[in-house]
């Protein structure tokens, strides 16, 4: 599935490099894995090879799925009620965020940079709306081989958000 020098995507945590194919011996059994360096932060991650797939690391997307996270961006309606309370809000993007799914990721971003506008996030929220948008970036960025602030830039314009004039 993949070997030392790939990029990969953990849930939850961002792109990272595969640094090594490890086999260990646990509770007798020898297994495989996948040790990962997480490029924002440097953490180590060892994950069983088998088990690879079910914990949802993934290949870093392509060029057509930046066009989709794009399209996903510019959408007007929001994947999760945005009058429901903060805390339900927080779980419903929590859970799209540890899906690992960039699509569903790009969601939660525009989902609460659209909230921002009408009303002031929660301390959680607006860590998350920095979580998803560092996650998109780091991705994109390595998607397409550009630099970090110019993802930056093509993510805010290709935002759709509800401007409504308050008189």
């Amino acid at each position: 599935m993949f070997k030392v020098g790939d990029l990969a995507v953990y849930p939850a945590h961002g792109v990272g490099v595969i640094e090594r194919i490890e086999n260990r011996k646990i509770s007798g059994c020898q297994e495989d894995f996948f040790v990962m360096r997480i490029l924002e932060n440097n953490m180590i991650i060892m994950i069983p090879s088998s088990n690879a797939e079910n914990v949802g690391l993934r290949q870093i997307i392509d060029q057509n799925e930046v066009l989709k996270v794009y399209a996903i961006l510019k959408e007007r309606e929001r994947s999760v009620d945005g009058s429901q309370t903060w805390n339900r809000r927080y779980r419903d993007y929590m859970d799209k965020i540890k899906s690992g799914s960039v699509f569903e990721i790009a969601e939660v971003y525009r989902d609460l940079s659209t909230i921002q506008q009408d009303k002031e996030l929660s301390f959680g929220e607006r860590k998350m709306l920095d979580t998803a948008r560092s996650l998109l970036v780091k991705e994109i960025s390595l998607a397409k081989n550009m630099k970090e602030e110019d993802v930056e830039r093509d993510i805010q314009s290709n935002l759709f958000v509800q401007t409504v004039d308050k008189e």
